[in-house]
């Protein structure tokens, strides 16, 4: 009878359902554990947790725990342990209960890998049970990186805090660079700035790819009108890097672009916008659609997107998602690294606000010239973009983490099935 191997993973935030840039990566990568492995899966929760979301998971893994962090309390752990000399970051992601669960799972069996994703999830290595277990990281981003990035568009205290913040992810990035078998990153250049810091770091990209069957222009459900006159962006609307974008957007290019077009409509489509976000929507033209359940038919009756980023790590999601509905897309330098699109012929790139007026002036006055941006991008993330691709090199990284080795008999087990469970998924 085949065994599978034996995997933990360990997330930082619950994977289900794929509506913001983490969980779209977290999720693929459930599914693809659970169809090499036995899996068993630790997260948090820092919202309440939908039944569905319980079902899906529990439909692929063989144990979930879900651990609640939000409320006040986690920010005070977040104080603590900057007080202790170590990140925010780490404190944000602390469960005691969470810790305890991970440590009885790795009491009861060996697993065979352990594979966490993103760095904020070290801490829950500290088990007895997994210090001789192979480790698999995949950071994602590199988080420190993007610390040390709004450092340098604060100032005062926060400059301060983040820098700090920067410094201390660093280091725990080295140290998890040092214990894992295999680190990923989402792009090339999150992998050099990696390498940068830990040279000898076992480092891969395994490049973000898109569900091109769900963010498709001609599925049914995603059929909408297309309004020639409206602009959307689509993103997290209380994460940091998309608040300072659209802020910076809302004031320096909108005013100019609704001078020369007078019908333009902007709408802020995203989860949880921050007051910051509610203001912009006071300004004439703009609207915000919080928290709906399906953004494809805000991207099906867009003229075109926007993704006005200043501050990016790895690769955005939702320029993918946008050019696998062949939306035309225009965005920030910043939010194309990391993408094979090329500029004028998949997407436009603006820097400056004439740059984004003249971009966005030009799609909203020839709707041909979006058609052809946005089939000429559809077909491009359908050649580059297929997740089952884009996940393919790991298949290598877990095979080469547990390989046969004499002190661990349970690996060589689990390394001689593998192959043919994985060439089952």
């Amino acid at each position: 009878m085949l065994v599978k191997p034996r995997i933990l993973l360990l997330v930082h935030r619950v994977p289900f359902p794929p509506n913001r840039g983490d969980r779209v990566r977290s999720w693929q990568l459930v599914q693809w554990l659970a169809a090499r492995s036995t899996l068993d899966l630790a997260t948090l929760a820092d919202e309440p947790v939908p039944e569905e979301t319980w079902m899906t998971l529990r439909s692929l893994c063989r144990r979930v725990a879900i651990e609640p962090i939000g409320g006040a309390a986690r920010w005070l752990r977040a104080a603590k342990s900057l007080a202790a000399g170590r990140s925010a970051t780490e404190g944000l992601f602390a469960s005691c209960r969470l810790r305890d669960t991970v440590d009885a799972w790795s009491r009861q069996e060996r697993y065979d890998a352990a594979f966490v994703f993103c760095s904020s999830m070290a801490p829950y290595l500290a088990s007895r049970g997994l210090s001789d277990v192979p480790l698999i990281v995949d950071f994602v981003d590199v988080d420190s990186q993007k610390w040390r990035d709004y450092a340098a568009k604060t100032r005062g205290i926060k400059r301060r805090l983040f820098a700090l913040e920067g410094r201390r992810l660093g280091r725990l990035e080295q140290q998890l660079c040092r214990q894992a078998k295999s680190v990923v990153v989402v792009s090339e250049d999150e992998a050099e700035l990696l390498r940068a810091s830990s040279p000898d770091a076992p480092v891969r990209a395994v490049e973000n790819g898109v569900d091109l069957d769900y963010f498709n222009p001609n599925a049914a459900g995603a059929l909408h009108g297309a309004n020639p006159h409206e602009i959307a962006f689509v993103g997290a609307l209380d994460y940091r890097a998309n608040v300072d974008g659209l802020t910076w957007f809302c004031e320096h290019v909108w005013p100019e672009l609704r001078i020369r077009a007078p019908s333009a409509e902007l709408t802020l489509v995203g989860r949880c916008p921050t007051p910051a976000v509610l203001a912009l929507s006071k300004i004439p033209g703009v609207s915000i659609a919080a928290n709906v359940p399906d953004v494809r038919p805000y991207l099906a009756r867009a003229a075109a997107v926007v993704a006005p980023l200043r501050i990016a790590r790895g690769i955005q999601n939702k320029v993918l998602e946008a050019t696998a509905m062949a939306k035309p897309v225009v965005a920030s330098p910043q939010a194309l690294t990391g993408l094979s699109l090329v500029r004028g012929e998949h997407v436009l790139c603006a820097a400056k606000p004439h740059e984004w007026v003249a971009a966005l002036q030009d799609l909203l006055d020839s709707p041909e010239n979006c058609r052809r941006l946005g089939q000429a991008a559809r077909l491009h993330v359908e050649r580059h973009y297929r997740w089952s691709a884009r996940l393919a090199p790991l298949d290598d990284l877990l095979a080469a983490a547990i390989a046969p080795s004499e002190a661990s008999p349970i690996a060589d087990r689990a390394s001689a099935t593998c192959a043919v469970a994985w060439s089952d998924g």
